[in-house]
């Protein structure tokens, strides 16, 4: 089972990956401004913070579900949050399959697919 600091480290990495981009469609997908809880099931803790930018800035992190509804949700456990940053687990694959869950508005959505 993944660690909180290996999935804090996860989430540090996909940022950077973001933020790196020399992919038009990524960086102007990613450059837009949202709260963001990312929920670890099998951990029972939350990472909250924000999307802004093209980076994800974790600014907080609780024990239990998400207290308050961030803007993106996510759902998820460690192990499968640590696999879709190292690329082990596809992302699309993870949510069609519930392994992922992923809410937000329609329009969130639709800029966010462009990330996949």
């Amino acid at each position: 089972m993944a660690t909180m600091e290996e999935c804090r480290g996860a989430l540090d990495r996909l940022s950077d990956t973001l933020s790196r981009s020399d992919n038009d469609r990524v960086r102007s997908a990613a450059a837009f401004d949202r709260s963001l809880s990312c929920y670890l099931t099998d951990l029972d803790q939350t990472f909250t913070g924000r999307f802004s930018d093209g980076r994800i800035s974790v600014e907080d992190t609780r024990p239990g579900p998400p207290a308050e509804r961030a803007q993106i949700r996510l759902a998820m456990t460690g192990d499968d949050l640590v696999s879709m940053v190292e690329g082990d687990l596809d992302f699309p694959r993870a949510w069609a399959t519930g392994r992922v869950k992923l809410e937000a508005g329609f329009r969130d959505l639709l800029h966010l697919r462009k990330l996949l």
